[in-house]
């Protein structure tokens, strides 16, 4: 209805928006008549006073934004206000039109109000329309908007509490999607969230009793601006001192106790491995582990109460209260499984989902077995592109007065005129006995429509698609899509893909069965351009250019350039290896390379030469290859030690000089050392050519290849040297790795690594440069490099074994982000030919047996030592034959290098035997930095 003169106003009550029409009141002081002023200069009819025609119907005159409770002063711009207001008053001055007021336009108000007040930037409007007439008569319309403007948030503060960690809090508010941004809204909801929040953090911490407030004051620099402050008062810390079950009979308080994750009392290695504190959020965890331990044993009914605190102490400072959990346990009885059935399978038969459990008749009731039987057979259906099928067990216990008189009837009767098994048989009917039938809803089978990738803005598309096991159009095998994240992570050009946030399987719309999988990937920087200078026990100080990329072009090829110059090591290498040779899953790979490197207190080997390589797949994960290598290897600058012990306690030292002059000068150093000589290449310039082929095998699952955590790895390599060249041998070479997830920030891996060399054909030594050693960072953290290894009994020198077994565990802990805190314990040992490994090894020594001449009395005449005398090796002890280390380090990546820089402390418990690169005994600690990875 329209009425010419009537006051409509709009007002919010609570949740609701009324609707008010009243006429003018006698009281009510009508607003004075307002006359149009002339039109503005600036307008196309400048000067005019515009009104409308006289007898017309009332016109929309005047729109106001208004906002009297803040002085008159918006903090959002009023151009914002007029986007939501679609109704606006008449322009006569601009178009000489006058819009009419009638029931439509007063609809199209009602609309304009309904959305400013959904923009939930007020707290309060009112629409209010009065009469103000022309000059001659024509009635017109002022609408008024009056505005009351949410208060909006220009500092969050949290005060009260030393526990409460805000960087967490922003952390767990953007998991939700919860935000109190500045300048943003006062939203009330949003506060009680945030408080829920924070009071369920400090409950983790122990502090359920924690009470939180807060604060709003306003602040100067505009209107509705304030100040929230939320007001922590944390409580008691709740500790708990004792843990008491009630109801358990068949297993000990002790034992239900070890079950406890986080509610447990405080023990001698609480600081470590958690407990003492009542967290009220995570009971309902340990009560379902203790309920998991009573149906892993039989108890299909077992149930954990909600537990009961006594308070038994407040510390005098009231900051800490030590109570009593009483945690009530409902046991009941303990089942046997009976029958094991299917129902509701179709596409797969019971026949072949029966051996997926291991749960037979007459075991006890294993809830475990059951979900690990339900994983697998999840894993056969979804490789089917059934991913909705959904099993349960039903589990039906049998009633045992039925069982003892029908279904043991025949045994009963049997045993009449046999009272033992009449009682055999009566125990057997007693125990309970509950039938299993794995009911299966199977779904639909899906099929993929669509495959797409996103956020790899430099690795191309056809690079993801070839490890992608998944095939538009054909079946969604979700075992397929599991394998190919798997392959993806492998890569390393990406960060870890997550199936919550990386992976999105969507129905297609308008398909009966078909998905659309998304995978969403955030690209890592494989391309390194370095330039830098470092320290390791390697190559000790050293500078060096090198640009590094593990996807060329994103075209997953990896090409890489180094060169580098330091004290102990020079090394110039190019390399480029394709994965996808000729489109094909073939790997071909080139490298050539120039090094030198100094090995301390031993000697100096330079190589060059190059590598060519092949590689293709042999079955899922595993890949065999065809590696060729050509390679000139020169030593030089021996220790001296090698020729004249003496040297090695040689105050003012022993000079440098040529090999073959020192063959001239000390001729009975051949005699002593006729196989040293060829080792060390004496009378071969020191030089050698080695030709070989190394078939491999490497079976790979390690899902990440700098801080992996699940997954195993086996190589198997063979080198044949001999095909060209003046060297023969072959070189057996197995490791086997694995690495397992503990929780979800800590992981634990293991090595083992067995490796043989013997010469064949025309040679009889090996250089000294193909011998095994052990030491250093990537085998035994704790001892130097090259230093673990049979020694020469004159000197003290390595000079290698033959064979060596070595074998590596790690604990690693993510700190944060990139860095690791990794506790470790390496331990091995090398032999040489004609010996075998084993627990104990001797200490010998090489002495000289001097000639002497018996005179008349039979005393022995000893004379000086000749070039003639001889030598002989005697035991002096016998020590542990595996060299341990055990100790921590620090290990945390650097994007410049690319690789993980290590901090290494290192406790070297059986060190006896081994001498550091000085020729000292190896120190019982060590401090060291390093790179990479141990394995």
């Amino acid at each position: 209805m329209h009425t010419p003169n009537f006051r409509c106003q709009w007002v919010l009550c609570g949740a609701s928006v009324g609707l008010l029409m009243s006429w003018p009141a006698a009281a009510q002081e009508p607003r004075a008549p307002q006359n149009p002023a002339p039109c503005a200069a600036d307008t196309p009819n400048a000067g005019r006073v515009m009104v409308p025609p006289a007898g017309t119907g009332p016109v929309y005159r005047n729109l106001e934004l208004t906002f009297p409770k803040q002085g008159d002063v918006s903090s959002i711009e009023p151009a914002t206000y007029l986007y939501y207001i679609q109704t606006l008053p008449s322009r006569p001055c601009q178009t000489g039109t006058f819009i009419p007021w009638n029931e439509q336009s007063e609809q199209r108000l009602l609309d304009d109000y309904k959305r400013l007040w959904n923009t939930s930037f007020l707290t309060d409007l009112i629409l209010d329309v009065v009469d103000e007439p022309y000059e001659n008569g024509v009635t017109g319309k002022r609408v008024r908007f009056v505005m009351e403007e949410r208060e909006r948030v220009k500092i969050v503060q949290y005060t009260g509490s030393k526990q409460f960690d805000q960087s967490k809090l922003d952390e767990k508010l953007r998991e939700l999607g919860i935000a109190i941004r500045l300048d943003s809204f006062v939203d009330d909801s949003q506060i009680r969230r945030v408080k829920t929040i924070i009071g369920e953090m400090l409950a983790e911490k122990g502090y359920p009793e924690a009470k939180i407030e807060t604060k709003v004051d306003p602040v100067a620099g505009g209107p509705k601006l304030v100040h929230l402050t939320f007001v922590i008062e944390e409580g008691p810390k709740i500790r708990i001192r004792e843990v008491d079950f009630v109801g358990n009979r068949a297993y000990s308080g002790g034992k239900l106790k070890g079950k406890l994750k986080e509610n447990k009392p405080k023990g001698m290695f609480s600081f470590l491995m958690g407990g003492g504190t009542y967290q009220e959020t995570k009971f309902e965890e340990d009560a379902a582990q203790i309920e998991e331990f009573y149906r892993n044993q039989g108890f299909i009914g077992a149930r954990v109460g909600q537990p009961a605190l006594t308070t038994l102490e407040d510390t005098k400072d009231r900051k800490t209260r030590w109570v009593q959990l009483r945690i009530p346990i409902e046991e009941g009885q303990r089942y046997k499984v009976g029958d094991f059935d299917f129902a509701g399978n179709t596409v797969v038969k019971s026949e072949i989902m029966r051996p997926l459990f291991k749960v037979k008749a007459g075991d006890w009731y294993n809830q475990k077995r059951i979900r690990d039987g339900i994983q697998k057979m999840q894993e056969l259906y979804g490789a089917g592109g059934y991913m909705e099928m959904n099993p349960f067990p039903d589990l039906v216990p049998r009633d045992p007065s039925a069982a003892s008189s029908t279904g043991n009837g025949a045994a009963t009767n049997g045993a009449a005129t046999n009272g033992g098994a009449t009682n055999g048989n009566a125990s057997r009917a007693a125990t309970p006995i509950v039938d299993v039938t794995m009911r299966v809803q199977e779904g639909k089978q899906y099929f993929v429509n669509r495959i797409t990738f996103r956020g790899n803005t430099t690795t191309r598309d056809n690079v993801i698609r070839r490890e992608v096991r998944l095939y538009e159009n054909g079946v969604f095998n979700t075992e397929g899509l599991k394998f190919s994240v798997r392959r993806l992570n492998q890569l390393g050009y990406f960060k870890p893909i997550e199936d919550q946030k990386n992976i999105k399987v969507d129905k297609t719309p308008g398909a009966d069965n078909k998905v659309d999988v998304t995978l969403s990937f955030e690209e890592q920087n494989r391309n390194q351009l370095t330039f830098g200078a470092g320290v390791s026990q390697y190559d000790g100080v050293f500078a060096q250019f090198g640009f590094q990329t593990a996807n060329f072009m994103g075209r997953g090829e990896t090409l890489s350039l180094n060169i580098q110059s330091g004290a102990r090591a020079h090394n110039y290498q190019l390399s480029f290896t394709e994965p996808f040779l000729f489109d094909r899953p073939i790997t071909g790979g080139i490298d050539v390379f120039n090094r030198d490197v100094q090995y301390i207190g031993s000697f100096t080997q330079a190589s060059k030469g190059g590598n060519i390589v092949f590689g293709w797949p042999l079955g899922n994960f595993t890949r065999g290859f065809v590696n060729y290598s050509y390679e000139q290897v020169s030593v030089r600058d021996f220790n001296q030690a090698f020729f004249d012990p003496n040297c090695l306690f040689s105050t003012t030292g022993c000079a440098q000089v040529a090999l073959e002059s020192l063959k001239q000068q000390s001729p009975e150093w051949l005699t002593r050392n006729p196989y040293l000589a060829d080792t060390l290449l004496i009378g071969q310039n020191g030089r050698r050519t080695i030709s070989k082929v190394t078939p491999s095998m490497v079976f790979n699952t390690v899902d990440q290849p700098i801080f992996p955590t699940t997954g195993k790895r086996l190589t198997l390599s063979m080198d044949l040297a001999g095909l060209g060249g003046n060297t023969s041998f072959y070189k057996p070479h197995a490791e086997f790795v694995a690495f397992f997830r503990h929780t979800s920030r800590t992981s634990a891996g293991i090595r083992g690594q067995l490796e043989f060399i013997s010469p064949t054909g025309s040679t009889a030594q090996l250089p000294i440069f193909e011998k095994l050693y052990l030491g250093g960072g990537y085998t035994i953290r704790g001892y130097d490099i090259r230093s673990i290894g049979p020694r020469d009994a004159e000197s003290g020198l390595v000079i290698g074994g033959n064979k060596s077994l070595l074998v590596n565990g790690e604990y690693s802990i993510t700190i944060a982000g990139p860095v690791r805190l990794v506790f470790f314990y390496d331990a091995g040992q090398v032999q040489d030919i004609g010996q075998g490994f084993s627990w104990k090894e001797p200490v010998t020594r090489k002495v000289q047996v001097v000639p002497w001449v018996p005179s008349q009395n039979d005393r022995a005449v000893v004379l000086n030592p000749t070039p003639e005398a001889q030598f002989q090796t005697i035991t002096i002890g016998h020590v542990g034959a595996f060299k341990a280390s055990t100790g921590a380090e620090l290990r945390f990546f650097m994007p410049v290098l690319n690789v993980p820089f290590r901090l290494i402390f290192a406790y070297n418990g059986n060190r006896l035997g081994v001498l550091d690169n000085n020729l000292q005994q190896e120190k019982k600690f060590k401090f060291r930095f390093d790179v990479g990875t141990t394995f």
